[in-house]
């Protein structure tokens, strides 16, 4: 017999379920979102939500490239949503071999630690001993992401005038592995500052980070 009851039972299972999808995190995403917003030190507003930085994007092109006025174009040169960077950016400390990124709360080393395997770079990482902490390791790949102005014509050079001291034309690993490749990590080519793959039986720089002063 027909019953119209029935009719609201799966349309009331499917909105369960989807506002249970809604609220919760899944995946890789979900827990590097998550480390990011506690280990690199930036506020949640609220549970669920992540407080991301400003890009440092202030420019606009065109559809052919060129540079244009920002008003309007809805760009993140004209948006420019976000937390807002301090300034200073960066921060020295007193012993001249460290610096702390004054948005995320992470503390890198200023000079990277060589040109190294990714095994090699790991364990490097893990038993520096530097500016009296002990806690170092090899960052992951959003937090070298961290660093990336893109308003910088060279992140590099960027990164120099802030305080860094590591070779700017270096590629630098990250401890996050490949999805479906474990040979393979993430890197971060300096210059561009871009996103790349990278065998981990090859040698790349490794800048170590920890969680902050």
């Amino acid at each position: 017999m027909f019953n119209p009851k029935r009719l609201w039972v799966l349309p009331a299972v499917l909105i369960s379920l989807l506002l249970a999808a809604c609220g919760g995190g899944g995946g890789e995403a979900g827990s590097e979102a998550g480390s990011r917003s506690g280990s690199a030190g930036i506020p949640a507003t609220s549970a669920g939500l992540i407080a991301l930085p400003e890009t440092g994007q202030n420019t606009c092109i065109d559809t052919t490239g060129a540079a244009i006025a920002c008003a309007n174009t809805r760009q993140d040169g004209d948006r420019r949503d976000g937390v807002a960077w301090p300034n200073p950016r960066f921060t020295v400390d007193g012993t001249g071999n460290c610096i702390t990124d004054n948005l995320t709360g992470l503390m890198w080393a200023r000079q990277d630690g060589g040109f190294r395997t990714w095994q090699l770079g790991l364990d490097f990482a893990n038993s520096l001993d530097l500016c009296g902490f002990t806690d170092w390791r090899m960052p992951n790949r959003k937090e070298l992401l961290s660093l990336v102005n893109y308003s910088a014509g060279n992140v590099g050079i960027e990164l120099l005038n802030n305080g860094f001291t590591f070779q700017v034309e270096s590629v630098l690993w990250s401890s996050s592995s490949v999805a479906g490749s474990a040979a393979e990590a993430w890197t971060l080519i300096v210059l561009p500052g871009v996103l790349s793959q990278g065998p981990k039986s090859g040698g790349s720089y490794v800048l170590p980070v920890r969680a902050g002063p």
